[in-house]
Order: structure tokens, then sequence, then C-alpha cells
């Protein structure tokens, strides 16, 4: 997660560099988005390991010259995949802890799953009591007081360096696809870029992750991954949770003003504002501005993916290997 989220993070600034972007510029606008999971100090390590990793890298490999442009600037969502439906009370211990691991590590800001999110959306009260979390977290605990507060921890720091040194060998890895991609030696869009890329197409990721999963699975299964309600400690007083059940008459309502607005909207602008974006599509040009336009002409998401679509074909994930 870490290596794989801050490498794509390099391939931007490589890409911003090859468009001749000043990095002290563009960098103070990038940001990240990591999962924080249930094994609490190694996720406090992570993510201090991907705040000096991203600090060095854009300092000593992409020269960045300004403290804001070193910063890492990250969000954190608490970790869906461990939410459980069995005994779903449980997941707001392992929100509660998950969020604290987040906070702890230096995160910028912070999402909590409500409780339910493994068997519909969120109920009102469960929406409330994520909430609430992170507010008990803010206003009762002072773990927001101070920066780094488990800083020279001999166990916290040796798991950081560890985490930092593994993610410099998936760096490495990545960089090595870029280099069997560009055998001359020559990277029009940067080594980490060129990797990236060549890791999507051949379906290297694809594999990667899917191995991780599947090890995981395996070690549910056999017990060595002990989660309370699933595999250990099964009784329970609960009865069934009441769930948010959304009725049809929403969808119905969604459409119909959905038809409100289009035949509202001047539809020559509309078309003149998608025809600009598939033109800066095919000729590269920066997309942003010709978007922004669609978007001011109420031009639908739909619509919007429909011209990329029509341009660049839609994306089909290769089998791991």
């Amino acid at each position: 997660e870490l290596a794989y989220t801050l490498a794509d993070g390099f391939g931007y600034v490589e890409l911003g560099l090859s468009r001749g972007m000043d990095v002290d510029t563009f960098a103070p606008g990038l940001s990240f988005f990591f999962d924080a999971h249930l094994d609490f100090f190694e996720e406090i390590a992570k993510f201090r390991a991907a705040r000096r990793i991203w600090a060095r890298w854009m300092k000593e490999t992409y020269g960045a010259k300004t403290d804001k442009a070193q910063w890492l600037r990250f969000h954190t969502q608490t970790a869906g995949v461990s939410l459980t439906a069995q005994q779903p009370y449980n997941n707001v211990v392992r929100t509660a802890v998950e969020a604290l691991s987040a906070v702890l590590g230096g995160t910028n800001s912070l999402h909590t799953n409500a409780l339910d999110e493994t068997l519909a959306l969120p109920s009102e009260q469960a929406a409330e009591i994520a909430l609430r979390t992170q507010q008990v977290l803010m206003e009762e605990t002072g773990v927001a007081n101070v920066a780094d507060p488990l800083g020279g921890s001999w166990y916290v720091e040796q798991l950081t360096d560890r985490i930092e040194a593994d993610a410099e060998k998936i760096f490495e890895q990545i960089r090595e696809r870029g280099t069997r991609a560009h055998p001359d030696g020559q990277h029009p869009i940067g080594p980490m870029t060129s990797g990236i890329l060549r890791g999507i197409e051949d379906g290297w990721f694809t594999g990667e992750i899917a191995e991780s999963a599947f090890r995981y699975q395996q070690s549910l299964e056999k017990g060595d991954k002990r989660v309370v309600g699933v595999n250990v400690h099964h009784g329970s007083v609960t009865g069934d949770l009441e769930i948010l059940r959304v009725s049809h008459e929403v969808e119905r309502d969604q459409v119909s003003e959905l038809a409100g607005r289009k035949g509202g909207r001047d539809d020559a602008r509309v078309g003149a504002a998608l025809d600009a974006m598939l033109a800066a599509a095919r000729d590269g040009s920066n997309m942003i501005a010709p978007m922004l336009d669609a978007v001011r002409a109420e031009a639908t998401l739909g619509e919007i993916c429909g011209v990329l679509r029509e341009e660049w074909g839609t994306y089909t994930e290769p089998p791991g290997f």
C-alpha cells in the first residue's frame, strides 16, 4: 500500500516535470489517500515512513527546495476491509483503533467508517457514532496536541525504518520495470512513471495485490489471522442489526431531477463544451479548463466520461500472473 501509493505520486511529479512545471509550485497541491488497518503500531510506522520517504525523494530526487513541496499531505480512511458482517458492533472498536493510529501517524484529515457498512449504506445512528468517534479522539484524548507523539519509541522507530526500507525495494522493482521498457535508458516521462505504466499494462500490480489478498484469506481460514466474531469468539447476545433500506422513490426522484436539468439547459452550449473536451483529449492539451466549462454548461458526469471513453476507450484490468 505504502510503496504503490507513493510511487504513483512520484509518477505524477515526473509527469509534471516532463511538462516543464516547477516542482516547488505544483507539489504543494498534491495529496494522498491511505487506509488505516488494525495492526496498530505498524500503521503508525507506515504513516511516519510515508512522510519521511516523500520528503526525501522530493528533495533529493526531484529537486524540491521549499518545505511545502516536501510535506506529505494525506487523508486517511479506516479500513473497510477490516469491518465484519458478523457481530457488527465490534466494528466500532475496530474503527476507533484505526482512527487513533492515523492520528498518531500524522494524518491531515480522517474518515471513520460506520459499523454497518458491510451490510448497507450507513444508518443515521451508525454515521453519528462514526463521527463521534473522531470527535472523542479530538476533544477528549489530547492525541492531536503534539506532532509525532511516538517518535523516539525504539519499537516504532524500528518499524518505521523497516517499512521504509521495504518500500524502497519495491520502488526499485518498479523503476526496473521502467528500465526494461526503455532499455536505451531514455525515459521521456521518468523512470518511475514508465515502470508504473508497464506494471499496469502487464498486470504486475494486479497480480501482486491479488496474491496479497490470497495470502490474507489463507491465513484467515487456517486461523493464523484471528478475527473476533468470525473465526474466534463467536458467541454473542446481540440480535440482528437494523440497517438502512433505501426506497425506490429515491431513484425515481433522482431520474426526474436529472431529466428536469437536461430539459432546462442550453444543449448547444453543452455540445460545444463536450466537443472542446474531445479536442483537448486528442491533442494532449490541458483537460482541466474544458472539463470545467462542460460542468458549468451542466453536462452530466456520464456525458463527460462518455466523451473521454469515445476517445480513449475503456480500461480493462489485465489478469494477474
